[in-house]
């Protein structure tokens, strides 16, 4: 179902970006006793074909829900060639359960295929079991762990292997 949302590709440093990504880390801070996520983002990194920064907004242009990938490769943060990294994932509270995360999810796992990256990766918490639910209902495995917090015991890594891009006719 649509509620009226359509999506809309913006570069990170959007101010609707903006505002919702401050809405998330009140959220990290709430259910992690007052840490947010401190993982190093750029808006380069964001910015096609090497990512993509989606918003959804409501019929009233209002942004609601945000979802990201960026590019990782090989590093000594234990991502592997090809990887999709998916990064700020959020919903407003008052526009949850009308399937808006899973319509990014979809769109951000299209995209990065067709970009030709091989295998879409997240890290989450184990304070997050909505979130936990949404990847795992959505062929997300359990993984080893890599970026940011995976030397934390609450880090919880999931990947998606992604299909080959279609071969021209």
């Amino acid at each position: 179902m649509s509620h009226g949302i359509h999506l809309r590709a913006v570069p990170y440093d959007h101010p609707d970006a903006l505002k919702l990504d401050a809405q998330v880390q009140l959220e990290y801070q709430e259910r992690y006793d007052g840490e947010g996520d401190a993982t190093f983002l750029d808006p380069a990194m964001f910015v096609p074909p090497s990512g993509l920064y989606l918003l959804a907004y409501d019929a009233s242009d209002t942004p609601v829900a945000s979802g990201a990938w960026r590019a990782q490769d090989h590093n000594d943060e234990g991502y592997s060639d090809g990887d999709a990294e998916i990064k700020r994932m959020y919903v407003v509270p008052e526009a949850r359960g009308k399937g808006l995360a899973r319509r990014i999810l979809a769109e951000l796992e299209a995209d990065a295929a067709a970009a030709g990256r091989r295998r879409m990766v997240l890290e989450t918490g184990d304070r997050q079991p909505e979130a936990i639910e949404l990847y795992l209902s959505s062929g997300y495995t359990l993984s080893e762990k890599f970026g940011y917090y995976r030397e934390y015991e609450s880090s919880r890594c999931m990947a998606k292997p992604l299909p080959s891009p279609a071969a021209p006719a």
